[in-house]
């Protein structure tokens, strides 16, 4: 395959199309493993304003790891997904305890964060360390298929990873007589930007290409689900604070939602069942003398 007409295209739509965004001032593998959290299910220009405000509040790994569960949750409330804040906190603690707070470079290790695929392993691995690896995110997705893949459907990511792996370039000398020109100097860095910035473009002025990928699927409806109850059990918890809450508390507060919304009571054991997920996952904790669930402060 010869790559070099279309890296002359993306290069060139990624310095008419760049985005300053926030993280992309940095190097910092903490501040970029969280953008590459929150944009995954979270609109670019909020995840602007909640960045910043998320390292005000936790300005290093260490600051999160050491945060309470109560403190994390609530930071990141009205995020949605609140498994991916956990995570994070989860992550930050690991960062700690084995790697003494230092970010892996190797994509195995950062695999086994929890929380972190090879995605976002590759995000870290390529706007932190500017080391080269396959980045399948949905805007690279986006442009490998309009480009290699038009009108065909269905197309497995095991067809596009041999191409996002060939034209990925890879880290180049930054100086002396191996050195390219300025304007040739491709890394994976400025490379992934170019493709996330091109991609963005591309699903606003044509059908999204990303919909012809096997691995896509439509979001299911969050209104009336059992993730917007799962939301909402959520922050009744952080703000019952120590207090807790128990099963018929819980159940009240989900029923007084639906009631506002239209829909009917929630069944007997929805409240109940939630609650007991949550404590699972790790969002809180059962006290059994009490009957209550409690978020850690």
């Amino acid at each position: 395959m010869n790559a070099d007409p279309f890296r002359k295209l993306v290069r060139s739509e990624g310095v008419r199309l760049y985005r300053d965004l926030p993280w992309r001032r940095t190097r910092d593998p903490y501040g970029i493993w969280l953008s590459e959290v929150m944009l995954q299910q979270t609109q670019v220009v909020r995840v602007c304003d909640r960045w910043s405000a998320w390292l005000e509040r936790f300005p290093t790994v260490g600051a999160l790891a050491q945060a309470p569960v109560a403190d994390v949750l609530a930071a990141w409330q009205g995020m949605g997904y609140n498994r991916r804040a956990l995570a994070l906190h989860k992550a930050a603690m690991y960062i700690m305890e084995r790697f003494d707070g230092e970010f892996p470079r190797d994509a195995s290790a950062l695999c086994e964060l929890p929380g972190v695929g090879p995605a976002t392993a590759q995000g870290i691995r390529s706007f932190a360390f500017d080391l080269p690896g396959v980045y399948l995110e949905t805007n690279v997705r986006t442009v490998i298929l309009h480009h290699f893949f038009p009108d065909v459907p269905a197309v497995p990511d095991k067809e596009l990873v041999g191409i996002v792996e060939a034209t990925c370039p890879g880290p180049q000398v930054p100086e002396g007589r191996f050195a390219l020109p300025e304007d040739e100097r491709d890394t994976p860095r400025t490379w992934y930007y170019a493709m996330l910035d091109y991609g963005a473009y591309l699903k606003k002025t044509i059908p999204n290409p990303s919909r012809r990928s096997a691995s896509y699927s439509r979001q299911s409806a969050f209104e009336g689900s059992r993730r917007q109850k799962r939301a909402a059990l959520v922050r009744c918890l952080l703000e019952a604070g120590e207090g807790g809450l128990n099963a018929g508390e819980a159940r009240a507060a989900l029923d007084k939602m639906e009631a506002c919304a239209g829909r009917p009571a929630v069944a007997p054991d929805v409240a109940q069942s939630i609650l007991e997920d949550l404590a699972r996952e790790g969002f809180c904790q059962k006290r059994s003398d009490v009957d209550r669930y409690f978020v850690a402060h």
